[in-house]
């Protein structure tokens, strides 16, 4: 798995305004902005993602997943700030 197969699996699954990922091919970063989020807890958020990804998070294509998620207004605020 490289870092544009996950980009492109994440944001075939997800509508991203942004999304940045960043790993070493079993140990991944990403910073996921998506209205999907409107509403949604942190952990539900994490949820959709993995669903988005499916089996890739049972197997050695996606080890580890440490993410960032914003909604497109938490996104700007903490650009602001």
């Amino acid at each position: 798995m490289t870092a544009e197969e996950l980009h492109a699996l994440i944001s075939a699954g997800l509508p991203c305004d942004h999304l940045e990922v960043a790993g070493d091919g079993r140990h991944w970063d990403a910073l996921i902005v998506s209205s999907a989020f409107e509403g949604k807890r942190l952990i539900q958020r994490h949820q959709r993602v993995y669903a988005t990804l499916g089996e890739r998070m049972h197997t050695d294509e996606v080890h580890a997943l440490s993410m960032k998620t914003f909604t497109p207004a938490e996104w700007a605020n903490a650009q602001n700030h």
